[in-house]
């Protein structure tokens, strides 16, 4: 540290290294800061003149261009000019800013400022940029006060975020308009955007029903202000059976005919047909005949869930190798006859097809060779007959030795009468089975018949 010759400590050495040891890059960096604190101090202060605004517009840098598009106080001359700038940054503020300036435009500025503004909206409806035409059209998609031609364009706009707004909210649009859309085979998202306009005229939405788009469809049913005719509706609601997505809003409709709601009411869910009861404008004779309908679902939905429920228990059986002979015995006991149609079907080997079939007929033969085949016992053969088929409680089966036949009566009680040549005896079931394997019988499968009430 030198002394000066006043007598005061220098530190010009320091300042000077300091000076030294600054990056280049940093004190740029610090200049260019300034300076967009000194553009945006003057972008902010709207009495600076279109001068300094027309300076800025044309050697501002990207961020100040873009402080100059978003100001309303920008004339509507620079505004033209920032249309045409190549950030994009910049177009889109513009976008977003000439939307707010339109209402009141004639009231408030000059012919001249009148024609700029329009101009620029004109040319940023054609801009190349998808976004900069979005952001347009959602300003604008509730105005009355810009050109038809420019709402025109923007719907015909083959991107759909730019097309939609305009399509689903802008008053400027004619029915004929809209239906020249619809028959141009749009993507649905449009279509879906017609369709939730309010108010929807009955020939718009003819044509939607006919472009058979379920998108569209279903937000039409689900627009409250679109009109249709009643031939409209029950097309609709003749194709709606297969396409699930148009249930909901075809039972909230409030212009549903008689036959339309019976019809609806054949194919959808109970919770829909619920709905479709508590309607205030049914008849009693329709409303009799949904209830009916409804009860007939619920209990179909029952049997559904019990066949799925018998399904995975069977399965769980299955893979646990529990699925035999007791199992089948205390299903058929409880009364499951889903149960015991799945586990006779897996365990024979045969389609559950047929063993409803089986389950179905008034005889016990068909049963006797089902139960032999999933190699299952008399026993379990018997408690299907009585517990599930609801049967005699008494059946004969013949069978064959090397001697001579023998008739064997399967009682309820587990008691079996054999009745041959030699006289008759009431055995056990263990009793039977050594009784048969000392004889050697062999059973011919499905050789059975009723006896008894």
């Amino acid at each position: 540290m030198k002394k000066a010759v006043s007598g005061r400590t220098s530190y010009a050495p320091e300042r000077d290294k300091a000076r030294e040891a600054m990056d280049p890059r940093e004190a740029l960096d610090i200049l260019e800061m300034r300076a967009r604190e000194s553009e945006d101090y003057i972008i902010r202060n709207a009495d600076v003149g279109s001068a300094v605004f027309e300076y800025l517009a044309e050697h501002g840098a990207p961020a100040t261009r873009q402080a100059v598009a978003a100001n309303p106080a920008t004339p509507a001359r620079i505004n033209r000019l920032l249309a045409d700038d190549d950030a994009e940054e910049v177009r889109a503020e513009l976008a977003a800013k000439i939307g707010r300036l339109m209402p009141g435009l004639k009231a408030r500025e000059s012919e001249e400022a009148i024609a700029l503004t329009l101009a620029t909206l004109e040319v940023l409806a054609r801009d190349t940029a998808m976004r900069v035409r979005a952001i347009l059209a959602d300003e604008i998609k509730h105005l009355d006060c810009i050109p038809r031609d420019v709402a025109l364009r923007l719907a015909q706009d083959v991107d759909e975020l730019v097309a939609a707004p305009i399509l689903e909210y802008s008053p400027l649009l004619s029915d004929a308009d809209l239906m020249e859309i619809i028959a141009g085979g749009q993507v649905r998202q449009i279509l879906s955007a017609v369709a939730r306009r309010r108010p929807l005229g009955e020939e718009v939405s003819d044509a939607l029903v006919q472009s058979l788009d379920v998108s569209a469809v279903a937000a039409l049913l689900v627009n409250p202000d679109a009109k249709m005719r009643k031939e409209t509706l029950d097309r609709i609601v003749e194709e709606a059976e297969a396409i699930e997505s148009w249930h909901q809003p075809l039972v909230m409709r409030a212009d549903l005919s008689a036959r339309a709601i019976r019809r609806i009411g054949s194919f959808v869910g109970a919770s829909l047909l619920e709905q479709l009861v508590a309607r205030g404008d049914l008849s009693d004779a329709t409303r009799a005949h949904l209830n009916r309908r409804l009860r007939a679902r619920l209990e179909q939905n029952d049997g559904e869930s019990g066949a799925e429920s018998a399904a995975q228990i069977v399965a769980a059986a299955r893979a646990q190798g529990t699925l035999d002979d007791g199992f089948v015995e205390n299903a058929a006991s409880a009364g499951s006859r889903e149960t015991v149609t799945l586990a006779l079907a897996s365990l024979a080997q045969v389609p559950e097809a047929t063993v409803r079939k089986i389950l179905g007929q008034r005889g016990a033969k068909p049963l006797v060779a089902l139960v032999w085949r999933a190699h299952l016992s008399m026993r379990t053969a018997f408690k299907i007959q009585t517990s599930v088929m609801k049967l005699s409680r008494l059946f004969r089966h013949s069978c064959l030795s090397r001697y001579q036949p023998v008739f064997i009566d399967v009682h309820h009680d587990a008691a079996f009468a054999v009745r041959g040549g030699a006289g008759e005896a009431c055995l056990g079931i263990a009793a039977l089975r050594a009784f048969l394997a000392a004889f050697d019988f062999e059973f011919l499968a499905g050789d059975a018949e009723l006896i008894g009430a």
